[in-house]
């Protein structure tokens, strides 16, 4: 690491990392152990709760009543994939919600320094009507957001 890259990166001591268990999100956080290593680093991971959302004639989703005990069950397999993922030394949160609202909410709350989060290939159409989770981050986020993006190769 040159000087400089260690000035730019000294200055992010509380670096939160949005977890979706995904292979981009796998690669943001290997990218924020490896760029910010002297850092706090907090995993956080949001249970979507639309997964309860029907599909409408429209092509849009209908807000449907949350099925408790769905969520309950992907509230512990998402627990026990965390437990799997952080470090001893890396702070976890788990939450239930919307995705960009409870990252940012909870990057607040721990006065984060930085946010990373990986960014996942989409189609034209998928982008053009749902946006991405971290396009919104980026969008409504006070605080600075790195977004890291896995190179496919083959």
């Amino acid at each position: 690491m040159t000087q400089h890259q260690a000035a730019a990166t000294s200055s992010f001591q509380r670096v939160l990392v949005g977890v979706d268990f995904s292979d981009s999100s796998a690669h943001a956080l290997e990218v924020a152990r490896t760029r910010f290593a002297g850092a706090t680093l907090r995993l956080v991971h949001v249970t979507d709760a639309r997964v309860t959302a029907a599909p409408d004639l429209m092509g849009g989703v209908s807000a449907a009543m949350p099925d408790p005990a769905l969520l309950h069950t992907l509230e512990d397999a998402d627990a026990a994939r965390m437990a799997q993922l952080a470090r001893a030394d890396e702070e976890t949160e788990l939450m239930v919600g919307d995705p960009v609202t409870g990252v940012l909410d909870a990057a607040d709350r721990w006065n984060a320094d930085l946010i990373v989060v990986g960014t996942h290939a989409q189609g034209a159409i998928e982008h053009f009507f749902l946006g991405s989770t971290a396009e919104k981050i980026v969008a409504r986020s006070r605080i600075p957001v790195l977004t890291v993006r896995r190179e496919v190769r083959g």
